[in-house]
């Protein structure tokens, strides 16, 4: 049987899988407070949107950003948001071994964003979501025990 963690505010016990936690990261060359801030930047064309939200002083502020701006949102963000979650998390645990350590050590627990307003990224208000932001995490978690066993066995595996 397989345990479930929940999570959703930065600063509960598994706050460090939110995109809200504190965790700066530098992608292309640039500076973000949060895998939030890059994620609500990148459904923007316009370099002045990125740059706001980017220096939003929050990662509500960030949100609350995107949302005010709805309407100029890529036209191809639903099909590419997926991807762009990807990324930022990945990002975010590669350039944070602490935190990395961590999202390990939920193994082999089943990861839920238990969000009540999200049933895409979370669980939803009425909790049977599609909770993509576990997913992800869990399929970025896995990356990293396999590479955890491939750098402590060197000699064991051939490709």
């Amino acid at each position: 049987m397989t345990n479930t963690i929940c999570f959703y505010e930065p600063d509960e016990a598994y706050g460090f899988l939110s995109n809200f936690y504190g965790a700066p990261l530098r992608i292309d060359g640039k500076a973000w407070l949060t895998s939030e801030h890059y994620y609500q930047a990148c459904k923007f064309e316009s370099m002045a949107l990125q740059q706001k939200i980017q220096c939003a002083l929050t990662p509500d502020e960030a949100f609350s950003l995107s949302r005010e701006f709805n309407r100029e949102v890529k036209s191809d963000w639903l099909d590419i948001r997926c991807d762009v979650m990807r990324h930022v998390v990945g990002q975010k645990f590669q350039q944070h071994a602490d935190l990395a350590l961590k999202l390990a050590s939920t193994y082999p627990a089943d990861l839920v964003e238990c969000s009540h307003c999200d049933a895409f990224w979370g669980t939803g208000k009425s909790g049977d979501g599609f909770n993509k932001l576990g997913h992800i995490l869990m399929d970025v978690r896995h990356q990293i025990l396999v590479q955890d066993v491939l750098l402590s066995n060197p000699g064991t595996h051939h490709c």
